[in-house]
């Protein structure tokens, strides 16, 4: 795999920014990311900031939620119900579904939700995610843009990267690379409870200094150095083609998932 010179220049413009509020991130959480026996995996579809077990928003119902699987489409949104997850400090609307995962290889799971109307900012956000699980180790669609309207395409296997290395990630809007873009990084300090619908114990707390941010490169590159294990959120702001829901301003995001092991 070829990385560019750029890499180094989106490395070096992470950085905390101060003035920003704490990141607003779309999950799809699943307990594990490395499957090793068939069955149906549990998903929790959550509106949330993670990093400080913050303010849980409510989420509508997604328009889409399917998995990509040896480059076929497996429509997940029938397995959708709705519950509800409780924060530290509220409870708001949230999804559960499952994912057949049957045969090796990757499963991508794909979630483009319905856009949230952010009252305090007066705009819409839509946050189009994605999240990946593999079945017995063997890769197949890792390494793929999934065509959608915003993305991040991973440079590194997202499924099992080791903390202390680093993750690069492609920014992408309508198939093409964003230059310049702001990526939110949040850590899941708190991973939700899947029985009891609510955060397990924090095992972090938010960074000093307000959201950490790197800003990708001119072929839409960006790296970060990954210090823990865990799963760490990217959202890349407001680059999808999409600007405007029902006469407001849309941010519509990027975000992609990542799980990171420790060396043992």
């Amino acid at each position: 795999m070829i990385f560019h010179g750029n890499l180094m220049t989106a490395a070096l413009a992470l950085t905390l920014v101060p003035g920003l509020a704490s990141a607003h991130f779309q999950l799809s959480y699943t307990e594990d990311t490395m499957i090793d026996r068939p069955g149906d995996v549990p998903v929790k579809l959550i509106f949330w900031h993670p990093f400080e077990n913050g303010h849980v928003m409510d989420m509508g119902e997604p328009l889409e939620f399917y998995a990509i699987h040896r480059g076929e489409k497996i429509d997940l949104k029938d397995t959708l119900t709705q519950t509800s997850f409780t924060g530290s400090s509220n409870e708001a609307v949230a999804w559960d579904g499952n994912v057949p995962v049957k045969r090796a290889g990757d499963y991508v799971l794909v979630t483009v939700p319905a856009p949230y109307y952010e009252q305090s900012e007066d705009i819409y956000i839509q946050q189009i995610t994605k999240a990946y699980l593999n079945r017995n180790t063997l890769p197949t669609d890792w390494t793929e843009p999934q065509g959608l309207k915003t993305e991040i395409v991973p440079m590194v296997k997202p499924y099992n990267v080791i903390a202390g290395s680093t993750f690069t990630g492609r920014v992408m809007s309508n198939g093409e690379p964003v230059a310049g873009a702001e990526i939110e990084i949040e850590y899941m300090a708190a991973e939700p409870d899947m029985a009891t619908s609510s955060p397990k114990e924090a095992t972090a707390g938010p960074m000093p200094g307000g959201a950490v941010v790197a800003i990708s490169d001119a072929n839409g590159y960006f790296t970060f150095g990954v210090p823990k294990a865990g799963y760490w959120g990217f959202a890349a702001l407001g680059v999808g083609p999409d600007t405007e829901h029902e006469g407001k301003e849309l941010s519509q995001d990027a975000v992609i998932w990542i799980r990171a092991y420790d060396v043992e």
